[in-house]
């Protein structure tokens, strides 16, 4: 059986405010004419279809237009919801697009209800683990501590045993969004920590064929049988180096993977330039990224003069403007967004407390904070969804 995995669209994203709509339509375009001409038997969608709870209007409609024609060419579809998206949203009306071949799996109960297909070679199981909030799933799957690790072990559970039941040489796959350990993370996700954790163990997804992983931005191989196949856009500047592809991967009648990677359309170039005004401006090698969006950190010691309408003279689709002086990390003047930058909302926390107090929390301190956190973080998600 031959696969598409694909996730992480973003629906209704825009990249420094450029509105991406058309380039996400290109994206789709490209989808569609993909399954037509490789003999796509399947297309699996792991997460993040949409870039928040409640998507504006065009983003809706091109979803519509993505789920008519691929219900158009006949090729069942399988989708999930990750952490940007609203999952009831999302999953209204889920029984009747499923005879259409579109299978929405959103519930988290459903978990170890795979949708099955068949080729020559028998049946093959897909379950869909949507993203699991540990804190609002931990009771549906009989877990004491909220944790993704435990939440999503107890979900590979009822997937097992449902497998476990079905005939002999069912080959299974799992869509699942999550952060797995090993992963490389971008600037463009949003954080999904819990209690200090973030990742879990590509040990947890033991047992099946192929696992389609969505959450992070860059297409990755953790084993041969667990990927990453990441966005198919850039969100970021921190993806300036990805290759945005999706994977085709054939499963043989032993269950065993085969996965090519394919490119997606890129709408423009990502360059990050660095550098004093004046050198940006003079450097000649710098003229392949003029066509580029661009990235620039300045590092003058003091701030010139007009420097976004100097740039875009010569990279008109500068986007953003970083100002970074060279200075000694320990000189006062070093910026406090600098001073942050790569510490997580926890360390940021601890930090401030021991800058008040004279010394950082102590354990159960610590462990307070988490919680906090945590518990912001559910609440947070619940009334995003209930919008």
């Amino acid at each position: 059986m031959r696969l598409l995995h694909t996730s992480d669209w973003h629906l209704g994203r825009a990249f420094h405010r450029v509105n991406m709509l058309d380039a996400q339509a290109d994206f789709i375009t490209h989808l569609v004419t993909t399954v037509r001409e490789r003999d796509v038997d399947a297309v699996v969608v792991s997460g993040d279809v949409y870039d928040r709870a409640v998507p504006p209007l065009a983003a809706v409609e091109l979803f519509d237009d993505a789920l008519h024609r691929l219900a158009a060419l006949g090729v069942p579809t399988v989708m999930i919801s990750g952490n940007h998206d609203s999952a009831r949203r999302l999953g209204v009306g889920a029984g009747l697009i499923d005879r259409a071949g579109i299978h929405l799996r959103t519930e988290p109960s459903a978990a170890g209800t795979p949708v099955v297909l068949r080729d020559p070679h028998g049946d093959v199981a897909l379950y869909g683990l949507p993203y699991l909030e540990p804190a609002l799933v931990k009771d549906e799957f009989g877990v004491d501590k909220a944790g993704h690790e435990s939440v999503l072990a107890a979900a590979m559970e009822r997937v097992r045993a449902d497998l476990a039941a079905r005939p002999p040489g069912t080959r299974s796959v799992v869509l699942a969004h999550a952060f797995v350990t090993g992963g490389r993370v971008s600037d463009s996700e949003r954080d999904i920590t819990v209690g200090g954790v973030a990742a879990v163990p590509a040990g947890v997804f033991d047992g099946v064929d192929y696992v389609a992983l969505g959450h992070l931005h860059g297409c990755q191989t953790l084993t041969e049988r667990v990927r990453y196949s990441g966005s198919p856009l850039a969100y970021s500047f921190s993806e300036a180096e990805h290759r945005k592809s999706m994977w085709l991967v054939d499963l043989a009648a032993d269950g065993s993977v085969d996965a090519e990677r394919l490119d997606c359309p890129v709408p423009r170039p990502l360059a990050r330039i660095r550098g004093t005004l004046d050198d940006l401006l003079a450097d000649w090698e710098l003229t392949r990224h003029e066509d580029a969006w661009i990235e620039a950190t300045l590092t003058d010691a003091v701030r010139p003069a007009d420097p976004m309408a100097r740039l875009t003279e010569r990279f008109p689709h500068t986007l953003s403007l970083v100002f970074a002086p060279e200075r000694a990390p320990e000189d006062p003047q070093v910026s406090y967004a600098r001073r942050l930058a790569g510490r997580s909302d926890q360390q940021i926390a601890e930090d401030f407390v021991a800058h008040v107090r004279g010394a950082g929390p102590d354990e159960p301190e610590a462990a307070v904070l988490r919680d906090a956190f945590d518990a912001v973080r559910a609440d947070h998600t619940v009334r995003e969804v209930a919008r």
